[in-house]
């Protein structure tokens, strides 16, 4: 098993990585199956199932996938030129992305959301045709939006998860367990264990600079969001606050009257104010997932600008050993709300937090192990239920909270020996489970929970 951190941190653009970023991963894909067939295409039609039809609006699905059709990439992705391009869309109903003639595609005909049942695979579907002159299908294909931007099609899910056809790596860890025992066998870091993998597949250089992409863009993303305020899109007229808080806490800094729970307020702010730029649709790093993209970016930022000693030269280990965990959740169990609600995306992003700032704490790999198995395990059963479909309520302020757990789950993992009752591996288990278990109406639909209980103007 190998998922490299550039899988588990992706840059991308709000609001969602499994229903903004994975639809147009998804019709990007589609596009190159096109440009690869022999026939001559003259239109295009999607159809959105599952969660990304009852939540698609709220997160922009439908908005990504048109994008998608029409040439753009997460990575790539130029806010000004998408608004001309979908307007000309809309007025033209056509798209022409490169190495393809003009197909005819009106979102008002050929973009459906199918309410019915979810599709086979996953619960957030998408199927893609392409049409000839007279509307008959020439081409078409299923693919699945599994979670942090991910997709894959019908086949490949079919294929199985722990398909891996890359050049082997030196720690093939796939559970805890195993990466435990290869710690206690070379006597390596989980960071320096991930790291030789990363190489052994990509190189070090591009490990470096990839690794220094990640932080500048989850740090500009910080920053943006503590300097800026109004009111987010969508209807919900959910007024920002990071700015708000952040400029209050500097302005009490000094004081001797603070309470030492105000840090608290600091790691909420850090994370609010990335949640609120994805709420925004601006540009941000999954961390596993674009809805828990707070949490890891606010605990590295209270590590640096509140630990003595912290420094940005160890922000590679940080990132290297969340990656790790990240992928022992993604491979044995989800990192997709639509999957198995928040407890996978804020309760995975808060067990990667707390294993990235245990590390460099100077905890042991045992140590490490404990401090994600906290922070998960403290999430177990968190539903996914945003108001209105959108990823701002409860999605902003709970990403401020899993990052505070992160950090007490570290804290307290770093004031023991490692030694535990419940392994990681068995809370990662206990997730899939619950996931499994979980009504349809918790998980990314809202059909329940705060959405349905909560006005929505």
């Amino acid at each position: 098993m190998f998922l490299s951190v550039f899988d588990m941190f992706k840059v991308g653009v709000g609001p969602s990585s499994s229903h903004t970023m994975g639809p147009m991963v998804a019709a990007a894909r589609f596009l190159d199956v096109l440009r690869a067939a022999p026939f001559e295409f003259h239109g295009l039609r999607a159809s959105l199932h599952g969660s990304l039809a009852f939540t698609g609006i709220g997160h922009a699905t439908d908005r990504a996938t048109i994008l998608g059709l029409a040439g753009f990439l997460p990575d790539t992705y130029d806010h000004a030129k998408a608004e001309t391009t979908l307007a000309a869309i809309r007025e033209n109903g056509h798209v022409q992305p490169e190495g393809l003639p003009r197909l005819q595609f009106d979102p008002r005909e050929d973009l459906r959301f199918d309410f019915g049942p979810n599709l086979a695979g996953h619960a957030n579907g998408m199927i893609l045709m392409a049409t000839d002159g007279q509307g008959d299908v020439l081409m078409q294909e299923t693919y699945y939006s599994i979670g942090g931007g991910f997709v894959m099609t019908e086949a490949e899910l079919a294929a199985g998860k722990d398909t891996d056809d890359g050049a082997p790596v030196p720690y093939p860890f796939k559970s805890a367990s195993e990466m435990l025992e290869m710690a206690q066998t070379s006597g390596k870091s989980i960071a320096v264990m991930k790291q030789a993998n990363e190489i052994a597949r990509g190189g070090a250089d591009g490990l470096a600079r990839g690794c220094a992409r990640i932080w500048q863009v989850m740090n500009a993303c910080i920053d943006r969001g503590l300097t800026s305020d109004g009111i987010l899109p969508g209807g919900l007229n959910v007024k920002r606050r990071a700015k708000s808080i952040h400029d209050a806490l500097q302005a009490e800094r000094g004081m001797n009257l603070n309470a030492p729970h105000t840090i608290n307020d600091w790691m909420s702010a850090y994370a609010m104010a990335v949640n609120e730029e994805n709420a925004a649709g601006g540009q941000v790093v999954t961390a596993p997932t674009n809805g828990a993209a707070g949490v890891l970016p606010a605990v590295i930022r209270y590590w640096l600008d509140h630990v003595p000693g912290a420094t940005t030269t160890r922000i590679d280990e940080f990132l290297l050993t969340s990656a790790a965990i990240g992928g022992l959740v993604k491979f044995n169990a989800s990192i997709s709300g639509a999957e198995a609600g928040c407890q996978a995306e804020v309760g995975s992003a808060a067990a990667m937090a707390a294993a990235g700032l245990c590390a460099v704490m100077g905890g042991t790999p045992e140590q490490i192990e404990n401090a994600a198995e906290i922070a998960l395990e403290h999430h177990l059963g968190m539903t996914c239920d945003p108001v209105k479909g959108l990823v701002q309520v409860p999605c902003i302020e709970r990403n401020g909270l899993g990052a505070i757990k992160a950090v007490s789950a570290a804290s307290l993992a770093l004031r023991g020996d490692g030694t535990h009752l419940v392994p990681l591996d068995s809370v990662i288990e206990t997730m899939r489970q619950t996931g499994a278990d979980m009504n349809e109406k918790y998980k990314e639909t809202s059909l329940g929970g705060l959405a349905v209980n909560v006005p929505n103007c």
